[in-house]
């Protein structure tokens, strides 16, 4: 692909629900600290509805009275702690998502992981299922604001020194539509992951700009060809 024949330039994803399914391990991560301190354990359904703004806002919803729970600083670093050792006993990427980012490298696009997770998972992730595939990853950490404000998708641009016209934010919940829209940037929306395509909608994400699977979202990247051959 010539370079003037793309859409964009750059490509920032999402990393929980977009690129790696995760839900199992933040599942039995959550659970076991919760069971440690004799609070209720939850189901993946309701820890899936729970993931999405930081694993503050995950401890909030896991335990009864929330933030305000005594012994709710303990459990969150309990759950970082477990997270760290067991963040990759389950999970593994969505089908297709190594090709695509190697389609993307090879077609130099620059590819960034923006994502609320804490920043030493996003890390660790980025390191053990993309090392040579995903040059920027930021998650949530002092200093910066969280999604959906745009701060940390404007720091990625920044490091991969694209104008935020020429990148597309992809992710799968509300909280991607909404940082998407506060970057001033496109957003397509996935539907393989902690959200339906019908809540997706529902919160603004654009039917023409919705995808259910790798090959639709290599279309709306201009990366069709290249798809037909391996998809």
């Amino acid at each position: 692909m010539r370079p003037e024949d793309r859409r964009y330039d750059a490509v920032i994803f999402d990393l929980d629900g977009t690129l790696l399914d995760t839900l199992s391990d933040l599942t039995n991560s959550a659970n076991a600290t919760a069971g440690k301190y004799g609070f209720p354990t939850r189901t993946r359904e309701e820890i899936c509805s729970f993931v999405g703004n930081g694993i503050r806002r995950l401890i909030m919803q896991l335990l009864p009275g929330g933030e305000d729970n005594p012994d709710f600083d303990e459990v969150y670093r309990d759950f970082c702690t477990h997270y760290n050792e067991h963040c990759m006993d389950e999970t593994e990427p969505y089908p297709g998502i190594l090709f695509l980012l190697d389609r993307l490298l090879k077609e130099g696009i620059a590819v960034a992981i923006v994502s609320n997770k804490a920043d030493f998972a996003v890390k660790k992730l980025r390191d053990i299922y993309f090392p040579e595939l995903v040059r920027v990853a930021i998650g949530e950490r002092q200093g910066i604001r969280r999604k959906p404000a745009p701060d940390s998708v404007f720091e990625a641009l920044a490091e991969l020194g694209i104008p935020r016209s020429r990148a597309v934010y992809v992710g799968d919940s509300d909280v991607d539509i909404l940082t998407a829209r506060n970057a001033g940037m496109d957003c397509i929306s996935v539907c393989w992951g902690f959200r339906t395509k019908e809540f997706l909608m529902e919160h603004g994400a654009r039917e023409e700009m919705t995808v259910s699977n790798v090959r639709e979202l290599m279309q709306l990247l201009s990366l069709d060809d290249a798809c037909k051959r391996q998809c």
